[in-house]
């Protein structure tokens, strides 16, 4: 079955080349994603009061949400979503009117709120909390609720980084080559 893309006042997302998403998934409004990305069951992403970027092989993973802050008279752009390339978010995340950068990880169950910037390199634990306005400074693990500066990423953690998000370009391309 192939996935249903929603408009909203006439604007349909568009999709990169190669990009997987899931028929159960709900996809609605201005949202753009690079190429070969994948979007996994149950996903709902709403580009419906402000705009949603998603760079190149991200892949977005069962249950997550995904949305924006609308533009109002007291915040003229309101808080669009960004991501960048590479990047993975785990199971049952929710990301709301934030910028993530390339090569991060976000852990099952995260939560990234309104006006955050996480730079690039970043590795954010399952089940943490980020509060509105914060900068997560690359090259870290942020972990907790509400989140802290961990430690910083070893090596073998930054090369990870660019891994997840190739093994799931891998497994979306076995899928799309089922249909």
């Amino acid at each position: 079955m192939k996935a249903v893309l929603r408009h909203y006042k006439g604007i349909y997302p568009t999709l990169g080349e190669r990009t997987y998403i899931d028929s159960s998934a709900v996809v609605c409004g201005d949202i753009h994603f690079g190429d070969d990305c994948s979007v996994w069951p149950f996903v709902a992403i709403r580009g419906d009061v402000n705009i949603i970027r998603i760079g190149q092989r991200t892949n977005i993973q069962d249950g997550s949400v995904l949305h924006v802050t609308r533009i109002s008279e007291n915040n003229p752009a309101g808080y669009p979503l960004i991501i960048g390339d590479d990047v993975t978010i785990g199971h049952k995340v929710m990301l709301h009117g934030c910028q993530l950068g390339s090569r991060i990880l976000v852990g099952m169950g995260a939560i990234i709120m309104d006006n955050v910037i996480v730079e690039d390199d970043v590795f954010i634990g399952a089940g943490t909390l980020v509060p509105p306005n914060k900068r997560l400074e690359s090259g870290f693990l942020y972990v907790g609720n509400p989140m802290r500066k961990a430690r910083p990423l070893n090596d073998s953690e930054r090369s990870f980084l660019s891994k997840s998000a190739i093994n799931y370009v891998e497994l979306k391309d076995n899928y799309l080559g089922q249909l």
